[in-house]
């Protein structure tokens, strides 16, 4: 396996449903909390990209496996391991290797932070694992969009955000046989509510490789959410997730918890409407499907560059 072939078969690009919420939550705590630790970003860093890229090499290699159509839709093309011609053991050690890498990497950040990033983390894990994996995994139910909304949309959020809160939004301690615990509660239902649109953002983007595939799924026994809602309920739905987001930006606003900069980002309308409007006429794998991918990343940079504007007006004692 080159690295050509090793970024086709992890879809590296697709990687930005994990990193952008990384960075949201760092950014979230440089400017809720004043406070960042290099050593803590990096350990969580890596663990996340490799566990990322790990559960995508087990849903591909899963998909491998079990697909009963094999021709005449792209597969050849699309699935890397027959494209590149893999090798069935060096697509299992890569997963190990990937999975080492994510395990390492998240223990030695439990060591630096504390219990609580062990349980959010194993759970993490499971999930990840249960969603290409297992006797009927997440992906092949319509459970898919918010199980990959809310791991990859708040889960990483959280713990991004919280690595860096010195455990001013939970702490965890495990104490003589006695469990510890003390929840902010505040804290935490602003780091939801801020989780959002990244929640939803994600959502869509499994919504719309699912309403894509929806005649190849029923064909190879993938009862996805747009399999069981139907094509024109599944693109209302879509259509939703996206006009929420932006509504919840603004409930944000007005609590303060977002800085007022973030009225900036309504001029993201313009083009993710546009996006939108693409994705109604036509869903394809090949062409439209990207534009979920293009309306996550447009709406969750513009965050990230509005955040961090904040962040630095904030520490010159502009804003």
């Amino acid at each position: 396996m080159n690295v050509r072939s090793f970024l086709r078969f992890v879809e590296l690009p697709t990687k930005v449903a994990s990193v952008i919420p990384f960075l949201m939550g760092s950014l979230y705590a440089l400017y809720r909390f004043e406070d960042f630790y290099i050593l803590r970003f990096a350990l969580m860093f890596v663990s996340l990209l490799s566990f990322d890229m790990a559960t995508t090499a087990i849903n591909n290699y899963y998909d491998y496996k079990k697909a009963s159509k094999t021709h005449g839709y792209g597969y050849e093309t699309h699935n890397a391991i027959v494209h590149y011609k893999l090798k069935e053991t060096t697509v299992v050690a890569t997963i190990i290797i990937l999975l080492l890498l994510a395990a390492g990497g998240g223990i030695a950040l439990v060591t630096q932070v504390g219990l609580l990033v062990f349980l959010l983390g194993g759970l993490s894990f499971l999930i990840g694992i249960l969603y290409s994996f297992g006797p009927i995994p997440i992906s092949r139910m319509p459970l898919g969009e918010l199980f990959s909304g809310l791991f990859m949309g708040f889960v990483i959020i959280f713990i991004s955000a919280y690595i860096h809160s010195d455990q001013s939004v939970v702490t965890l301690l495990l104490q003589n046989g006695w469990i510890d615990l003390h929840i902010n509660i505040l804290e935490v239902l602003y780091l939801f509510w801020f989780s959002v649109p990244a929640i939803l953002g994600i959502a869509g983007i499994m919504l719309a490789n699912n309403i894509c595939d929806i005649e190849d799924d029923v064909e190879n026994r993938r009862y996805t959410l747009p399999v069981y809602i139907g094509r024109k309920n599944a693109l209302l739905l879509f259509k939703l997730l996206y006009y929420v987001s932006y509504l919840d930006l603004i409930v944000l606003l007005l609590l303060g918890v977002n800085p007022v900069l973030v009225v900036l980002l309504l001029i993201t309308l313009v083009p993710l409407r546009h996006n939108i409007a693409l994705f109604q006429e036509k869903q394809e794998k090949a062409t439209t499907f990207i534009l979920s991918v293009k309306n996550f990343v447009l709406i969750s940079l513009a965050r990230v560059a509005v955040l961090g504007l904040a962040v630095l007006l904030e520490s010159l004692n502009i804003l």
